[in-house]
């Protein structure tokens, strides 16, 4: 199975459809108040990313790669915050609402359609900054986008990410919503093409869900290590209970800024 390209056409229908939250384009008034410095963004559900992670000047003049954050959001308020971005996504629907936002407020936003895995078209050194929110659990492989990561960054350039707590997946949250009880269901790693029952997974191809999996802390913070990032700072985020049930009772994702070295 494609899995690259399921996930693809997976997300070209959130982004179309209308109704998921990181398919919403900020208003012209969010794009006004970067212009004026007044600006924030997160990797993960709820916490706002800490300014000092940006570095000395924020992101005025940087090289900045947003990475698998396509939907209208990120990258127009850090083109509008002064940052020379890229944004890099899977689905064209959602560089699509990327560039909605760039024509509306007359922003300059690079776009570019691929697999976070592969950012063989830039060369060594092209950013200063990636930014990239939680997005590779629709990866089965974390680590490559690690390595691609560090290769395209300067020396002392910086890597902010949002990821899922690998936790999050020993639940059945459709399961959970309907009203079943927050029992463990899965095991670790988890990966739709092999956890879900064949009828389950059935369901999740036909109804064109994404396809997720989880990442070891292994190969999420040790894999970042390992592709050359110091890991500078760290923090956990939890999200709506009334959204996710088991929000509730755990960080549901964790962010970290690594320097590459």
């Amino acid at each position: 199975m494609d899995i690259e390209a399921h996930n693809r056409a997976a997300w070209d229908r959130e982004a179309a459809g209308g109704q998921n939250e990181w398919s919403q384009p900020v208003d012209a008034e969010t794009i006004a108040r970067a212009r004026d410095g007044d600006w924030s963004l997160i990797l993960t559900p709820t916490w706002p990313v800490p300014e000092a992670w940006y570095g000395e000047g924020a992101v005025t003049g940087k090289r900045v790669l947003c990475l698998a954050s396509g939907g209208g959001q990120q990258a127009p308020v850090l083109a509008a915050a002064g940052a020379e971005v890229t944004s890099f996504d899977q689905s064209e629907e959602q560089l699509a609402l990327d560039k909605h936002v760039a024509d509306r407020e007359g922003l300059s936003i690079r776009l570019e359609q691929g697999d976070m895995a592969d950012l063989s078209r830039f060369a060594d050194g092209s950013f200063d900054l990636i930014f990239h929110p939680v997005s590779n659990v629709f990866v089965p492989d974390v680590l490559p986008v690690w390595r691609e990561c560090r290769r395209v960054l300067v020396p002392s350039g910086r890597l902010l990410s949002g990821i899922m707590n690998p936790d999050f997946f020993l639940f059945d949250h459709e399961a959970i919503e309907a009203g079943a009880p927050q029992v463990i269901t899965y095991s670790l790693p988890y990966a739709a093409p092999t956890s879900l029952s064949p009828e389950r997974l059935r369901k999740v191809i036909d109804e064109k869900q994404a396809l997720e999996f989880s990442h070891s802390l292994d190969d999420q913070i040790g894999g970042q290590i390992a592709a050359g990032f110091a890991i500078a700072g760290f923090f956990e985020d939890f999200w709506d209970a009334e959204k996710v049930p088991v929000g509730a009772h755990m960080p549901v994702c964790f962010a970290m800024l690594g320097i590459a070295v």
